[in-house]
């Protein structure tokens, strides 16, 4: 579709998805409560930018009140009746307690074809395997990846990630899939297990795909070629697990990361604000601001204007491009920026630039904080692992060279606690690069 067409598209099924949530939803019947507003007043995407954002701070609100009002967590929120409701969804929770969400039988139907899109843009055809190894325990991705791969005609090996690295491992070699569904984070950390656990080096797996998912990190160029390179094979980035917003890298050599292109703007609507203001940021090309999104076509939980805090960067597709969508960078988390003398960091920067300087690292760090941030009493303290072969007087060189990179390309200027290799918990899940802990002294080796 040209662009004007999808927009058309997006205004006729907007105006009937918040009809829609006004005659079943208590939660959004407020929302229009209170910017004065009525469904029909909704004429356009301006109009519709006047109802107010709901976060996930609200949407626990109202699980609270569904559940001690009515005795389910769904009654204010959830849009279809009971006897509808075929699955419930979560996130992960890895940030307080779950948001759930409903799902009917058509937007299950939904989901699968999002999934199929964005793997069939990859490469995926049927015939091929891929292994799941990412949470099926109520995680938003779990059980709607597989329906998604399975209703493309591929074949799924949901293993998840609940029964270790070991069982992954073991599958992997048993069904000999082609791709397999990670967090980046798991990846370089199965790539390091592999050796150990199985005497063969991890490309010996024969994954011709890796499928960044659950976290940050599938978009750094560093730790793309750290996949890359272990697996030898083609590393995607993609979001979208059990809603509507779905996006897949495009087809690039691990060095170069342009964006992932959204695939489900028929089905979602996108709105960028500023993360301080919630003013509306126009989406043109190289615009950034807070991730919003408004489900459409949607019948269980139709989020709508819900900002979850991503920090997200737009673009136009190049000319040459085959497919069709918007490109989309997350740059970040409005709730994990760190202000250090007025400097923002981004814990996904401090990543790249530990990742870049493998193999003198492991590429595993920590940001210990004394108290969460986003304010950082100076200077801001890294716990990073120094590779096992690298000596005092190597480890004072690399330091300076560090600390330069940080200055020229972060603005900031760490102090470091030197680690030796294992000495941080790797994870197989989401890995959380902050901890609060107390400031201790320098771990040196003993050269």
């Amino acid at each position: 579709m040209s662009r004007d067409a999808l927009a058309a598209l997006q205004l006729e099924r907007l105006k009937r998805q918040v009809a829609y949530n006004h005659a079943h939803s208590p939660f959004y019947r407020a929302k229009f409560e209170a910017a004065g507003m009525e469904p029909g007043d909704v004429k356009s995407f301006a109009d519709f930018a006047r109802l107010p954002l709901m976060d996930k701070e609200e949407h626990r609100a109202a699980q609270a009140e569904s559940l001690e009002r009515f005795g389910d967590p769904y009654a204010l929120l959830a849009c279809a009746p009971r006897e509808r409701i075929v699955r419930i969804a979560s996130t992960s929770g890895t940030t307080g307690v779950p948001t759930l969400y409903t799902h009917t039988a058509k937007d299950v139907a939904t989901l699968n074809e999002m999934h199929a899109r964005k793997y069939w843009r990859a490469g995926i055809r049927p015939g091929h395997t891929m292994l799941q190894a990412v949470s099926l325990s109520m995680f938003t991705g779990g059980l709607s990846l597989s329906d998604g791969i399975q209703h493309m005609g591929a074949c799924v090996v949901p293993v998840g990630i609940e029964g270790g690295t070991k069982r992954v491992l073991q599958y992997a070699e048993l069904t000999r899939p082609e791709a397999i569904l990670a967090t980046p984070s798991f990846g370089l950390y199965l790539i390091e297990q592999c050796q150990q656990l199985t005497g063969k080096p991890a490309h010996a797996l024969g994954f011709k795909w890796f499928f960044c998912v659950g976290e940050p990190g599938g978009g750094i160029p560093e730790i793309r070629k750290a996949l890359a390179e272990g697996f030898r094979a083609k590393v995607f980035d993609h979001t979208g697990g059990g809603h509507a917003f779905h996006a897949i890298s495009l087809d690039e050599p691990p060095e170069r990361y342009s964006g992932m292109q959204f695939c489900s703007e028929d089905h979602c609507l996108l709105e960028l604000v500023d993360p301080r203001t919630r003013a509306p940021v126009a989406m043109e090309h190289g615009a950034i601001g807070e991730m919003v999104f408004t489900f459409l076509d949607w019948e269980g939980t139709p989020f709508m204007r819900y900002a979850l805090g991503d920090l997200l960067q737009v673009f136009d597709p190049p000319p040459d491009c085959p497919t069709p969508g918007r490109i989309l960078k997350i740059v970040g988390r409005a709730d994990d920026m760190l202000i250090v003398k007025g400097v923002n960091v981004y814990p996904q920067a401090l990543q790249s630039l530990v990742i870049g300087f493998r193999p003198r690292l492991t590429g595993h760090f920590r940001i210990a904080l004394p108290a969460p941030g986003p304010l950082v009493v100076p200077p801001l303290r890294l716990r990073i692992e120094h590779a096992a072969a690298i000596s005092r007087t190597d480890l004072d060189a690399l330091e300076a060279e560090f600390l330069r990179r940080c200055r020229d390309e972060l603005r900031v200027s760490p102090t470091i606690e030197w680690l030796r290799p294992d000495s941080l918990p790797r994870e197989m899940a989401k890995t959380k690069l902050v901890e609060i802990v107390r400031p201790d002294t320098h771990d040196r080796p003993a050269g």
